[in-house]
């Protein structure tokens, strides 16, 4: 179950002020299996063939192994933080808006890079990212990364949309009619961040250079935006399964959205594409990060070496329509195909924002609007 909204704004929004301590020492060898190993993972990202026989990259682990795997998805980064800070996890597939309050918050351990040898195999980029590494220290291993695309009906839209205006602004559609009551918003604070983008480039006298980094002007203009959005919200998403039916079902023909739902809809053969429009787009860089208290450390490296898998990389990404993090999967996978990750949008790399948590210190402004308040006036937004 979902916790309510009040547990994530209390135990899962820290105030970060840009600064971090650095604790423990990361491991120095990985033994036998400990038999078990518990992941707090996104849908999807996890498969054991229950879903379809050709996705499944946990029972051959475990046969080689013996570490039998257990899952528990999680439909948001704010409650996969509430998870990790009630405890009983080894592993977290973070994003970067969950990642850097799991290290302030000291609920994930360094990973001796050592000890994951196909490390060498990631992409260079990803391999210092700063939503995974503090202070020269690493806290995870990249796992696959993608866009926040706009999702869209083509009866409705014969060509993709330019701007986020679509979902932002009220106005009448190509079919004629309006935008009330047809688009969604994802259900989520970070989604601030989709408002700031938007309004980089909508309105450049305001000076946002960085959508994760706002004063309080920038901020409260985003959060204006997000307010007269509402009254244009069918529904404000958070599980991909339900987004999904709701394009099928429900009349709405726009979104912000993940490249997996876009892909379960054109396989149902239904009517939608994506974009990434003018003003570009944010998107998650996901890492695999171990608890502090896990309680089965060698299973929870013996995965995160497995994680980097070529095979398993492409399987995933085909699933999921994301991009793996090792670049060597892209070719060969059957399931992705030689197309695949450029359909999944690895040359949009540069166009993309990666979620971050927004701290108190930054780089581009004197100071900053931290998550702490993003959580608490978003719900407010919502509950409106």
């Amino acid at each position: 179950m979902m916790p309510s909204r009040k547990t994530l704004v209390t135990s899962g929004a820290f105030l970060l002020v840009g600064s971090f301590a650095v604790w423990g020492d990361p491991a120095k060898s990985v033994g036998e299996g400990e038999g078990q190993l518990d992941i707090v993972a996104w849908p999807g990202y996890v498969e054991r063939g229950e879903s379809d026989k050709n996705y499944d990259w946990v029972t051959g682990f475990e046969k080689e192994t013996g570490c039998k795997v257990n899952v528990k998805t999680a439909a948001t980064s704010d409650e996969m933080v509430t998870l990790m800070n009630q405890g009983g996890f080894d592993l977290v597939t973070a994003s970067g808006d969950a990642s850097l309050r799991l290290v302030a918050g000291k609920k994930v351990q360094p990973i001796n890079i050592d000890l994951v040898p196909s490390w060498k195999t990631l992409d260079p980029r990803l391999q210092n990212a700063p939503w995974h590494t503090v202070d020269g220290v690493h806290y995870g291993v990249p796992y696959q990364w993608g866009p926040n695309v706009l999702a869209y009906n083509t009866n409705v839209f014969k060509e993709a949309p330019k701007t986020w205006s679509v979902v932002f602004e009220e106005q009448t559609l190509p079919d004629g009619k309006s935008n009330k009551g047809r688009v969604q918003a994802y259900d989520g604070p970070i989604y601030i961040a989709d408002a700031a983008l938007y309004l980089s480039k909508k309105k450049p006298e305001l000076g946002i250079k960085n959508p994760y980094e706002l004063n309080k002007e920038q901020y409260a203009a985003a959060v204006a935006l997000l307010q007269s959005q509402r009254a244009l919200i069918g529904r404000y998403w958070h599980d991909a399964t339900v987004q999904v039916d709701d394009f099928k079902n429900e009349g709405v023909v726009a979104s912000s959205s993940w490249p997996y739902q876009v892909n379960l809809l054109q396989a149902d053969k239904k009517p939608i594409a994506s974009t990434i429009p003018e003003e570009g787009a944010t998107g998650w860089a996901d890492t695999t990060m171990m608890h502090v208290d896990a309680k089965h450390p060698n299973c929870a490296y013996k995965w995160l070496e497995h994680s980097l898998n070529p095979k398993l990389q492409g399987d995933l990404a085909s699933w999921f329509g994301s991009v793996p993090t090792v670049p060597a999967a892209c070719k060969g996978n059957a399931l992705l195909t030689e197309t695949g990750c450029a359909t999944n949008g690895s040359e949009n790399f540069d166009k993309i924002w990666f979620w971050r948590t927004p701290t108190a210190k930054c780089e581009k402004e004197s100071s900053c609007v931290p998550y702490s308040q993003w959580a608490k006036d978003y719900i407010a937004i919502l509950g409106k």
